[in-house]
């Protein structure tokens, strides 16, 4: 288990970075031989990616639900994820081939995705009494002090003063 940090952490990433949302609904949980390779190709993915680092990939986790499967990622640049999802030798296209030849539009799973481009300096997290998590992991783990102690400070628009909860 991951050691938990006593402390008000935020986490600190140089440049630009991407913000991926993917997942996958099960809509008919019968239908278990067409959600099942759906489900599989995520995990293949990840570890594919995480193997390489040169892809692009900083972090991924995932989310469980019932019906719902969901992985958070980050990645360097749009570029890398971009690059990632038209490449014919790895895994990715391959398998979005594959759901839209046996599934594309007939209701038993749904897949989307939301990517987010964050600009440098254009996010602000905080942990308290967590392990190092989500853009932690991606980043640097740092103590949530000086100008990182405050929302406004950790977002550049103050000098993390303003934080009025000691």
């Amino acid at each position: 288990m991951t050691a938990i940090v006593a402390d008000r952490m935020t986490a600190k990433i140089e440049g630009d970075f991407v913000v991926f949302l993917i997942g996958m609904r099960i809509n008919k949980l019968w239908k278990v031989w067409q959600w099942a390779p759906v489900a599989a190709a995520m995990p293949r993915m990840i570890v594919e990616l995480m193997k390489q680092p040169d892809l692009g990939l900083l972090h991924a986790r995932t989310h469980f639900g019932l019906r719902n499967v969901m992985v958070v990622q980050y990645w360097r640049s749009f570029e890398h994820l971009h690059r990632y999802a038209v490449a014919n030798d790895l895994e990715h296209l391959p398998a979005w081939k594959k759901f839209n030849q046996t599934i594309r539009s007939n209701g038993d799973v749904g897949i989307w995705h939301e990517t987010y481009l964050v600009p440098a300096g254009g996010y602000e997290c905080v942990y308290n009494n967590m392990p190092r998590h989500g853009l932690a992991n991606a980043g640097e783990f740092i103590p949530a002090q000086g100008q990182y102690k405050s929302a406004k400070g950790r977002l550049r628009q103050s000098d993390g003063a303003d934080q009025t909860v000691s």
